[in-house]
């Protein structure tokens, strides 16, 4: 059951809008929501894995009581498993109980898929379309959803073209694991989207891990911020921080230290060299540092 609500008409409005689903978004992430929501663009967001691309299409679609229909990309992602396919075993099995005069290609045998339901009406109004991690796909899918985003509608042979009554509102995401075309990214208001700076951060995991203690955030927040300047094959990003903070929750952590470090790292790091390059003296001298820095400002 979805609790439908009306479109931000402003900036704060929809700053509120993303606050009170735990989302803390700076003023040109809100502004570029805003101009989507009111133009009805699509919004392509491309940075590193972890730093809430994902997540926003998922608090729009709460926040706004709308159905999230997500497609996730991946190598050699095709019209089948995105728009629809039919279901060829009910179909023949429709033939065998001597159903000839049936149409074996209606509606009742159509598999639809996200780029299908997303187009299709819904009672909740238009909904938030994900496209994640579009830079999994090909070249050739590009070019087939660009065609799918211009017009908002896609063609089963069978039945015809299928138009949305509204456009849906539209998210791609991209790991810039290769670059995207250009034409795809045309189509979309564009924004990058960056670790968030020390204050940011300290709001988001006040607002998504309330019952973690200030101080042990603290902590945690700025030996996150060094570790991103270390030289990591993948860098933690906001997802991590998140679920370190659950984590050292869950063991009722007060303050970090060397060892709490090493037995929850995997929260963190999630590969062998990283770990094996931060475990030990390095956390140590991490801590150490943040430590310093904290007593210099008090």
């Amino acid at each position: 059951m979805y609790v439908v609500q009306k479109l931000p008409n402003s900036i704060d409005e929809t700053l509120t809008l993303l606050a009170s689903e735990g989302y803390v978004a700076d003023r040109p992430m809100a502004t570029l929501t805003y101009l989507s929501l009111t133009l009805n663009r699509p919004i392509f967001l491309e940075g590193e894995a972890g730093v809430g691309k994902t997540e926003l299409a998922k608090v729009i679609a709460k926040g706004l009581g709308r159905e999230l229909i997500r497609l996730q990309c991946y190598e050699g992602l095709d019209t089948a498993s995105s728009v629809y396919e039919w279901n060829f075993a009910a179909q023949m099995l429709a033939m065998r109980n001597g159903a000839e005069d049936a149409d074996i290609y209606s509606e009742k045998y159509l598999i639809k898929r996200a780029l299908l339901q997303a187009v299709e009406a819904h009672d909740s109004g238009p909904p938030v379309l994900l496209i994640d991690e579009i830079d999994r796909t090909d070249a050739p899918f590009e070019a087939f959803l660009l065609e799918a985003l211009s017009d908002f509608q896609v063609t089963v042979p069978e039945l015809g073209v299928i138009k949305a009554p509204q456009p849906p509102i539209v998210i791609l995401t991209s790991n810039r694991t290769r670059e995207v075309h250009d034409a795809l990214k045309r189509r979309c208001l564009y924004h990058w989207v960056d670790y968030p700076d020390f204050d940011r951060e300290m709001e988001i995991l006040a607002a998504r891990v309330p019952e973690a203690k200030d101080a042990l955030s603290r902590e945690l927040v700025a030996f996150i911020h060094k570790l991103r300047a270390e030289d990591l094959f993948k860098r933690p990003g906001l997802a991590e921080t998140l679920d370190w903070a659950k984590c050292l929750v869950a063991l009722d952590v007060v303050a970090l230290s060397p060892d709490v470090i090493t037995d929850t790292i995997g929260a963190v790091l999630k590969y062998q060299d990283d770990i094996a390059k931060i475990t030990g003296g390095p956390a140590a001298r991490i801590l150490d540092q943040i430590k310093q820095d904290m007593q210099t400002l008090q």
